[in-house]
């Protein structure tokens, strides 16, 4: 909103000319999602409280983590106004792709939250149904693979591929493109959602992948650099920059209240649509295949419990002592503050590698 009410008056106010530039708005909306969650997480925590808006611990989960029972819960809603307040007022409205990005993220997040809701109201772990969370997120999947197919038929998309490391294998899925975008969307978002079991390492390793997306989405707009790291380049999507940005600062914020001890967690409205928004930045951008390195903690943990699950039904054995595997370094003896420090490294260096395979390619 800003954008379009300021933007306009520059050839009378030289000063306002710099709001063109997607850096600017970028810091702009990242420092001013920033402020909105650090403001409004007092008031957050306490209106939650006020609503008796607790976590429910799991009975079989470790031990330690019973105290954690009663602390505010759902504050991912926080998250999204913090991410999307500042998006609208810094981003160009008029972006298709940015508009794509948005509704994705409140679509999971309304997922989400029905699941939150339904764990307050019958005071136990268990919410939506499995199969209920899944129709639900390959809802929003399916609705964002036809976008894309619409905008590939006006030119502003592309249902290529794209591989690091081999510039030239490019395939094109055309149709086929609609389930991969739902297979990527429930992947990323139960990922984050799986993630999300210690105080700070979810939000704080979205953090990580986001930074590393707003990189991303600025040389995948970007006219000289797309065309030097020989990328698929689309022009509206330099817009997402500013939307990731606000996610970093909206992150950053929550991470004021949420980090060890919490005193405010995200829930399933805050994983789920944060883990849509990385997935659906990840397609957009033409870099769906980074997206296991951007974010390869949530690899290992969404991997995790594929593998419990498998071995537990195929041989009556466990691989781990406990997945997710931060459960399962905390069993082994890991403090909770260590595991959070050291995902985060582990975080940092796969950020790092991903943005190092542009030039890889």
């Amino acid at each position: 909103m800003l954008y379009h009410l300021l933007y306009p008056l520059h050839t009378q106010f030289s000063a306002l000319n710099v709001i063109q530039y997607i850096t600017f708005r970028t810091a702009a909306a990242g420092l001013t999602a920033f402020v909105i969650s650090v403001t409004m997480g007092p008031w957050t925590i306490r209106t939650l409280r006020g609503f008796q808006i607790g976590q429910v611990v799991r009975d079989d989960g470790p031990a330690t983590h019973q105290s954690k029972a009663g602390t505010p819960t759902m504050g991912g809603v926080l998250i999204l106004v913090a991410a999307i307040v500042p998006t609208l007022l810094w981003v160009d409205l008029t972006n298709a792709y940015v508009r794509i990005a948005m509704i994705s993220t409140l679509a999971f997040g309304l997922v989400g939250f029905v699941d939150d809701y339904l764990k307050v109201v019958r005071k136990t772990h268990r919410g939506l149904r499995p199969l209920y969370k899944l129709i639900g997120q390959g809802t929003v999947g399916t609705a964002v693979g036809l976008s894309l197919l619409w905008l590939t038929e006006q030119g502003l998309y592309s249902t290529e591929l794209i591989f690091p490391f081999f510039k030239q294998f490019t395939p094109d899925l055309g149709w086929l493109y609609v389930p991969f975008a739902v297979l990527v969307l429930v992947f990323s978002s139960n990922a984050v959602n799986l993630t999300d079991g210690l105080d700070g390492l979810a939000i704080s390793t979205f953090t990580i992948a986001a930074a590393a997306f707003t990189a991303l989405a600025y040389v995948t707009g970007h006219a000289v650099f797309a065309e030097y790291l020989l990328l698929v380049r689309f022009s509206p999507a330099a817009e997402l920059t500013v939307f990731c940005g606000a996610l970093v600062g909206a992150g950053l914020g929550f991470l004021w209240y949420n980090s060890y001890p919490a005193e405010l967690f995200m829930g399933d409205v805050g994983s789920l649509a944060l883990g849509g928004a990385l997935g659906t930045v990840a397609i957009l951008i033409k870099q769906e295949l980074l997206l296991p390195i951007v974010g390869a903690v949530f690899l290992m943990e969404f991997l995790s419990v594929v593998i419990q699950v498998a071995s537990f039904k195929l041989t009556g054995q466990r691989v781990f002592r406990m997945a997710p595997l931060h459960h399962h370094c905390e069993l082994m003896g890991w403090s909770e503050p260590k595991v959070i420090s050291r995902f985060l490294i582990v975080a940092v260096v796969f950020a790092c590698f991903s943005l190092a395979t542009l030039k890889l390619r």
